[in-house]
């Protein structure tokens, strides 16, 4: 077996805590993307025609307030309670 093939990565908790702040060069620091927050970080991609951004602490936020975390997990779009208030005010 080629020598490629039998290696393995392993990233230690350190080092992926590192890669996913590395992006934000921000002083002081944009929130992470377990915060609360988070959309309030400094986008770092904008591409308004994919309805897409992504930000500086590795969080996709989609045009329809969805969100994808660094981790993968998936932030429902919030949807309005009430439609016919929205409805109204338009």
């Amino acid at each position: 077996m080629p020598e490629a093939q039998r290696r393995s990565t392993y990233v230690t908790p350190q080092r992926e805590n590192r890669e996913r702040t590395a992006m934000c060069q921000h002083q002081p620091p944009c929130p992470s993307a377990d915060s609360a927050d988070r959309e309030a970080a400094h986008p770092v991609a904008y591409h308004p025609e994919q309805g897409w951004s992504l930000l500086c602490n590795g969080v996709l936020l989609f045009d329809d307030t969805g969100e994808l975390l660094p981790d993968g997990r998936v932030i429902a779009p919030r949807r309005p309670v009430d439609a016919t208030v929205v409805t109204a005010a338009a």
